[in-house]
């Protein structure tokens, strides 16, 4: 099982999944992280410089496929907070996003995530209707 963290910098969770820089995929193997590895950001509309800060690109149809595929061996994503039309697609390609609180560290939301023990946030962002 792969479980990907959207990171702002390699260290800690990303406010957004789509702002995020990186993305750190953990590989977990008999419910221990066996492994990690860091992917540069490059997909979404966000990281190829098609939403500038201040603008809306709210009704502006984009797609999420790029970044899907970059996350196709990916069973979960953690993050800070998502808009809702990119949860729908992970979820429909087999991608369970979760977003959940800044307060902890990558490692430790997944660990959470594997004991069971994550608090997750009641919903995704609207604002990207």
């Amino acid at each position: 099982m792969k479980i990907a963290v959207a990171s702002a910098d390699g260290v800690s969770i990303s406010q957004h999944f789509g702002r995020s820089q990186c993305f750190i995929v953990f590989d977990v193997a008999d419910g221990k992280v066996a492994g990690r590895e860091v992917r540069d950001n490059t997909y979404t509309a966000h990281a190829k410089g098609q939403c500038k800060e201040g603008e809306h690109h709210h009704d502006q149809p984009h797609s999420h496929a790029d970044i899907i595929a970059a996350l196709h061996d990916c069973q979960v994503v953690l993050c800070g907070g998502m808009g809702w039309r990119a949860a729908e697609d992970l979820k429909s390609n087999g991608i369970q996003a979760l977003v959940i609180g800044l307060t902890t560290t990558p490692e430790q939301a997944v660990q959470s995530y594997l004991n069971g023990t994550l608090k997750v946030a009641s919903g995704f962002c609207r604002c990207h209707e």
